[in-house]
């Protein structure tokens, strides 16, 4: 199975550039605080429609720049 995972340090870089803090961030994104800083730390990965959002929101950023994906196998080896 696949996860995509936000890489924090392109969502930094962006959001210094921008001059954007955090609350910022997830006003445009229409979702938390809490849950942008649960999708930086990688405790969860956005849905492919915050993904979309997020690559609207972030251009000119791409979905390599800010996305990586990890394949994973689940408990008990399926």
């Amino acid at each position: 199975m696949l996860k995509t995972k936000v890489k924090a340090m392109a969502l930094y870089d962006y959001m210094a550039r921008s001059n954007l803090s955090q609350k910022e961030l997830a006003r445009k994104l229409g979702i938390s605080q809490c849950y942008t800083s649960l999708l930086v730390c990688g405790a969860r990965c956005p849905s492919p429609r915050l993904r979309r959002r997020m690559l609207e929101t972030l251009s000119p950023l791409t979905f390599e720049e800010l996305f990586r994906v990890e394949s994973f196998t689940s408990e008990g080896g399926e």
